[in-house]
């Protein structure tokens, strides 16, 4: 049994959801096939959760956004025979309305859950439609019903045990040699939606390929494999062939979007090969990533992460930056769920890099300024050089302003930011 996971940009239009047939009718072992929503629709929900949270007088306009581009999809698939895929989309279209036409609770965290799992029901519902108009029926799954989570909103924990089971008694293979579910969603025990975190339709299917110990797992991507660097910014990359677990995790942790950083632990466990390969060129070998037993040589890998808030906290009254402090600005950071990307430290100042979320942003900082005094730089840039040299350094970073600078044998990072800071 084989796990195929499509993210957003393999199902982002009509004709990327027809090449995903081609992909399929070349499967001849069973198939699990785990579906992101499609194209940027889960920055569309979030839109339209903010909207809906926060009350703001935007909110059809975004949900009729979400409903135009779905339809249009719909109408270049189906045609003029679609009656099947709109009945079950415009139900849950009626269900989403539901939501939106009560009053919020006060947890953001919960209501996001509700209104973003749309995004992946949506997708899979057009394409399994789609797929059984072409003559490749795949049986349909709520995977809220088999993943099964903790309340920890937005970046749940799985029951592993329970999940298993259920699991098992779901995919079973026996009426069926291929089944369509969602990434990224998840449910509680008593049936409320979570999510795995935001990119977290990889770990779903890594999740997938654990519990029922699948040969392998495949992610479709819109570039021709793992790369040096991303092919949308930089010039002259190349294909990695060939990663190892421990590498992988790293570069995840780093923040390469290739993967998912939750996704390698499960397949490791196992020793399941994960394969990235290209939903444009599905006969290009790709890369793989799995144990290897010489140690790889690489070249430079580097990382970009966009839209990142560097903040420098000092105590008023100029105690040290001591465990105590630092256990305190981790709970802070643990309560607005803020990724910790890079951290640094002198006696009387701690200087950190997290991903920028304006939502939470002036309750965040109005936290901390009780005890600190704070400087902080938006719309900063993290630049990770894994297996740097001195070139590929002075390539990168020439003529940019650099506010921090952290090095480790392997490991090169430059927080660097054009504008000033306040």
């Amino acid at each position: 049994m084989n796990i195929y996971k499509f993210g957003g940009a393999s199902v982002r239009d009509a004709q990327s959801i027809k090449n995903i047939l081609n992909i399929l009718n070349s499967q001849k072992n069973n198939l699990i096939i785990v579906v992101s929503a499609m194209g940027k629709m889960t920055d569309a929900l979030e839109a339209l959760c903010n909207s809906y949270f926060y009350k703001t007088s935007d909110l059809q306009q975004a949900l009729q956004h979400i409903k135009d581009f779905h339809f249009h999809i719909i109408g270049e698939l189906f045609g003029e025979n679609n009656d099947t895929v709109l009945t079950k989309v415009n139900a849950l279209f009626d269900n989403l309305q539901a939501i939106l036409n009560t009053e919020p609770s006060l947890c953001y965290d919960y209501e996001y859950d509700r209104i973003i799992s749309f995004g992946e029901l949506l997708s899979t519902t057009i394409i399994g439609c789609y797929l059984e108009k072409q003559g490749r029926k795949a049986k349909f799954i709520d995977i809220r019903k088999c993943l099964k989570t903790d309340q920890n909103y937005r970046n749940a924990n799985v029951d592993l045990t329970l999940s298993a089971q259920l699991c098992q008694k779901t995919f079973t293979f026996q009426d069926t040699f291929m089944y369509i579910t969602q990434g990224f969603i998840a449910g509680t025990s008593t049936n409320q939606t979570t999510t795995l975190g935001r990119e977290g339709s990889d770990y779903t299917a890594a999740l997938l390929a654990n519990l029922l110990d699948a040969e392998n797992v495949t992610i479709w991507k819109d570039v021709p494999g793992i790369m040096s660097a991303d092919p949308k910014i930089y010039q002259d990359t190349k294909i990695i062939s060939r990663l190892s677990y421990k590498e992988a995790i790293e570069l995840s942790h780093c923040g390469a979007k290739v993967i998912h950083p939750k996704t390698i632990k499960p397949i490791q466990n196992k020793k399941i090969p994960l394969y990235v390969k290209s939903f444009l060129h599905p006969e290009a070998p790709g890369s793989v990533i799995r144990e290897f037993d010489e140690k790889l040589k690489l070249p430079p890998i580097y990382i970009d992460k966009n839209d990142q808030l560097l903040l420098t906290l000092t105590p008023r009254d100029f105690s040290f930056i001591a465990e105590e402090k630092l256990s305190a600005i981790f709970a802070t950071l643990a309560k607005y769920r803020l990724k910790l990307n890079l951290m640094q430290n002198s006696a009387i100042s701690f200087s950190f890099c997290i991903d920028h979320n304006e939502a939470v942003f002036q309750n965040f900082i109005n936290e901390l300024k009780a005890e600190y005094e704070i400087l902080y730089n938006k719309d900063a840039r993290l630049i990770t050089i894994r297996h740097y040299d001195e070139d590929i350094v002075r390539q990168l970073t020439q003529d940019k302003n650099i506010l921090v600078e952290q090095r480790s044998r392997l490991t090169a990072r430059f927080v660097v930011s054009e504008k000033e800071e306040k």
